[in-house]
């Protein structure tokens, strides 16, 4: 990979290798999906790959903040529904939007970022999953799971191919300096 962002202009380069492992990494998890009939593909794992291989030093591309934060997103995202007694409701694309659903929204998103904060973890689709939880769109524990099994394999994938591609993708945690924190 380095060679070639010293050979090609570095944004083509990028380009290909996002489009090539973006490509790769979801078709085969929901190839996984189709074999199985589970729910391994959702929306949220779209931005996770994006970080992975577009920006894969990156804090927030870490394993440990990748599968933390949806672990987090997937926590906060069950226990609004479960406050909130929507927990049987439905898919808000089904049911429509009520008020125990703006509080679930609402509450499941603050609590995952402010979970976020104090775990010094950094993944922000972490925020779309709790969102896709609390609407309802994923509600039964067996898919949360199956949910967090998607997002360390598509993490497996990443370390993989990233460091075939002679990145030093971490085995956990981030390289870089850690963001200042706030006071």
């Amino acid at each position: 990979m380095t060679r070639l962002l010293f050979r090609y202009p570095p944004r083509f380069v990028w380009a290909a290798y996002v489009l090539i492992t973006c490509f790769i990494s979801i078709a085969l998890i929901s190839a996984l999906a189709v074999f199985t009939g589970n729910p391994f593909v959702f929306p949220s794992l779209g931005p996770t790959a994006y970080l992975l291989f577009f920006t894969p030093l990156a804090r927030a591309s870490s394993p440990r903040h990748a599968l933390l934060g949806h672990a987090i997103g997937l926590a906060c995202g069950y226990l609004a529904l479960y406050a909130t007694g929507t927990l049987n409701r439905g898919a808000v694309l089904e049911t429509g939007v009520n008020w125990p659903t703006v509080i679930a929204a609402a509450s499941s998103l603050s609590a995952t970022g402010a979970l976020m904060v104090l775990l010094r973890v950094s993944h922000p689709p972490a925020g779309a999953t709790t969102l896709i939880v609390s609407l309802g769109l994923i509600a039964k524990p067996i898919h949360l799971l199956m949910v967090e099994a998607a997002v360390f394999l598509l993490v497996v994938e990443a370390f993989a191919i990233n460091r075939l591609a002679g990145l030093p993708y971490p085995w956990w945690e981030d390289r870089v300096a850690p963001t200042p924190e706030p006071h």
